[in-house]
């Protein structure tokens, strides 16, 4: 099936040399053009990769210097607590003071934090203090103004105390809209922490600075911090973990990576050493090189198209001629006087129609020339034949003239010899070998004439006639020798009523004329042979005796017009016979 399918494919380039030009010069011109529109599309996709990639570089550059301003602001408020000389006062009281200036101290650090907080502005919730030895948590919100003695460090600030940080940054698992700033109360002298100044702040401070990197809702945004824990996100999904690895494992401070969907950029928040990270979909970067993409592949295909129709044109246009040439030596004959077309090229192909017309010319004539000398040769062994009718046929016409001078009218006897002597006139004087039908009928009724005065009794002979095929052109002694082979071979062996008939018809281009008896007919091998012969057309002029045989006139027929004309014989043993002869009608081609 496989096979038989890529036959059918191939078979229009398998023979025409124009089908295999034309691929080739299709294939040879759109491929580059493919290749090349496929390379030019790439490497739009790469330039705008790179640009996206350059673009978001630099903006998480820029944000994260503003956050890493913001986060500055907020240490600014921590360190106006820590140099504070209520800090100091009260760090100095709890070292053997009097009750009544520990409480002095304690209610101007309230003061100092109550102006902390009112400052600040209201992305600060709340600021707390804690001191170690005496183990006191000052608190300041909106809804608590409060001092504690703790039993326990907080989770917080025990977690900077171990970690021996000075500063620490977590979110509230609880509250996702928030994050405690915890910095350490370092003594000067041995760096010593003494406790802990924690500002809760509202993660909202720093939404106008992320919507700077944040193009919409494809777009993640998040801040992390060192150990990959994510703190904030403004945009998108939550990353994944293998995300979040890769981050955590990353040693330089700004970067990005590629992932199979998506790519992550990073950059360091200082002084914080957060990670913010932007997360883009790679869809996101094909679109922006989408509509420059498809204006290539317009123009793409555009060029596909031309290519296409010039590389057509070009392969019509060479083709041409050597198609022509193919065809011209495909249909050059070797009779007919077929003209090739004379060609105008001055190039190899020209060469070649000239030389083939040069070569075809004197090929026909030559053809011509042993053609005519066969004919010549064929002719005169016809003429030959022709002077001696045959002289049974004429010793028995002149023996029934002379019976008819004593029997018969005189208009009867003349009659007689009028058809006589217009056969041999017909036979003998005219030098052409070609006669009208008209005149083979004639000579043919002379010839009927005679036989029908011999065999008066036994014969009927009727005739049917297209009068309009009358000048159509055939050899002279054409249907003569037929109807007398019908005497010879059918008739004279049949006993009874003899029956002879000659119709003249056309018959789509030919004349058909049919020449049928009642004989005895043929024996089907005899006949079977006879056909063979018939249709070998070696040109052969064959006799039988001194009679011109039915062989010879459509030899004769198939000289003067080619192998699509000449006789067919049909004939049923005991029934008859019937010859066709075809000829051409009048005006139409025919052989010289």
């Amino acid at each position: 099936m496989l096979a038989k399918l890529i036959r059918l494919l191939t078979e229009p380039f398998r023979r025409s040399i124009r089908n295999k030009l034309i691929f080739t010069m299709i294939f040879l011109s759109v491929i580059p053009i493919i290749a090349v529109t496929a390379l030019a599309a790439e490497n739009n996709r790469k330039s705008m990769e790179a640009e996206v990639i350059g673009t978001n570089l630099s903006n998480m550059k820029w944000t994260g210097v503003y956050l890493g301003e913001q986060f500055s602001q907020l240490n600014n408020l921590v360190y106006s607590v820590l140099i504070s000389p209520h800090l100091s006062d009260y760090l100095a009281s709890t070292e053997g003071s009097l009750l009544i200036n520990q409480f002095a101290a304690q209610k101007n650090i309230m003061d100092t934090l109550s102006n902390l907080f009112y400052s600040a502005g209201n992305h600060v919730i709340g600021v707390e203090l804690f001191l170690k030895e005496p183990r006191k948590l000052f608190t300041i919100s909106g809804n608590q103004y409060d001092l504690e003695t703790s039993p326990a460090i907080p989770s917080p600030y025990k977690q900077l105390f171990e970690e021996n940080k000075d500063f620490l940054i977590q979110s509230n698992n609880g509250d996702e809209g928030h994050f405690q700033l915890i910095r350490s109360i370092n003594r000067f002298e041995n760096r010593e922490k003494l406790g802990g100044i924690s500002l809760k702040i509202r993660w909202s401070m720093l939404d106008q600075t992320l919507d700077l990197i944040g193009r919409g809702k494809d777009h993640q945004v998040l801040i992390a911090s060192e150990d990959g824990n994510v703190l904030y996100q403004r945009f998108g999904e939550r990353p994944s973990d293998n995300i979040m690895v890769r981050i955590k494992e990353a040693t330089a401070d700004q970067g990005y990576f590629r992932m199979s969907k998506e790519y992550v950029f990073y950059n360091t928040i200082d002084p914080v050493g957060l990670k913010l990270i932007t997360i883009i979909p790679t869809s996101f970067i094909n679109k922006s090189a989408q509509s420059t993409m498809r204006f290539g592949l317009i123009v793409g295909a555009i060029s596909i198209v031309l290519s296409i129709l010039i590389a057509i044109l070009l392969a019509w246009r060479t083709a041409t001629p050597i198609v022509t040439l193919a065809r011209s030596m495909q249909g050059l004959g070797i009779i007919k006087e077929t003209e090739l077309p004379q060609s105008n090229r001055v190039d190899e192909i020209g060469l070649l129609e000239t030389k083939l017309y040069n070569m075809s010319y004197r090929i026909r004539e030559h053809i011509k020339t042993e053609y005519s000398i066969n004919l010549e040769k064929k002719t005169a062994e016809l003429k030959a034949l022709q002077a001696q009718i045959n002289p049974h046929f004429l010793q028995n016409t002149l023996q029934m003239i002379g019976s008819m001078l004593f029997t018969k009218k005189p208009a009867e006897s003349y009659e007689i010899i009028r058809s006589l002597s217009d056969m041999f006139r017909y036979v003998i004087r005219d030098p052409n070998d070609l006669a009208s039908l008209k005149a083979e009928i004639d000579h043919l009724n002379n010839y009927m004439l005679i036989q029908k005065q011999r065999f008066y009794s036994k014969l009927t002979y009727h005739t049917e006639m297209d009068e309009s095929m009358m000048l159509s052109p055939i050899p002279k002694l054409t249907l003569q020798p037929i109807v007398e082979n019908a005497f010879f071979h059918g008739l004279e062996n049949k006993s009874g009523h003899w029956e002879l008939s000659v119709s003249v018809a056309r018959e789509h281009d030919k004349v058909r004329i049919r020449i049928r008896d009642n004989g005895v007919g043929i024996r089907e091998d005899k006949l079977a042979d006879l056909q063979k012969r018939l249709h070998q057309h070696s040109g052969q002029v064959w006799t039988h005796g001194n009679r011109i045989g039915i062989q010879n006139v459509a030899s004769r027929i198939q000289m003067h017009f080619g192998p699509d004309y000449g006789i067919t014989i049909e004939s049923e043993l005991g029934a008859g016979t019937t010859v066709t002869v075809s000829i051409p009608i009048a005006g139409g081609d025919q052989h010289a």
